[in-house]
């Protein structure tokens, strides 16, 4: 049914918590499993507190989650990619073929705005496949 499971990731405790869900899902289906890390670009008068616009932040954060999808048996590819993380997120998925994206219910990509425009919200609504959202 899932053939193809997205991850996207960041340093968030939602993350870490949705990668229970993450192995179930892939386990139960036998899934291919994509991790993936989108690197926004700070606006050039911004100052970049961000450790996740770091390369070897992200880096690192990639190899600590495919270590630990393996250690679970759990082969996974990674992607990193920069760009806005929704639209992002929307287009790896399509990309890749994608049958479903995992992922916590906030993350790090909570919005000025808020909850109503956080990354969560725009993936639910521009997502080409389902999107299970883990609370």
């Amino acid at each position: 049914m899932f053939k193809t499971v997205l991850f996207p990731i960041d340093q968030s405790r939602e993350t870490r918590e949705a990668a229970d869900v993450v192995t179930n899902v892939v386990k139960k289906y036998g899934s291919r499993l994509v991790l993936l890390s989108v690197v926004e670009e700070p606006p050039p008068d911004a100052p970049s507190a961000d450790p996740m616009v770091l390369p070897e932040v992200v880096a690192k954060l990639l190899e600590n989650a495919q270590s630990l999808f393996s250690g679970q048996g759990i082969q996974s590819e990674t992607l990193e990619r920069q760009g806005k993380p929704a639209f992002t997120i929307c287009d790896v998925a399509d990309e890749i073929g994608a049958d479903l994206i995992i992922m916590g219910c906030r993350g790090l990509g909570l919005t000025e705005e808020g909850a109503d425009d956080s990354v969560t919200t725009r993936v639910i609504n521009l997502s080409p496949c389902p999107v299970l959202i883990v609370p």
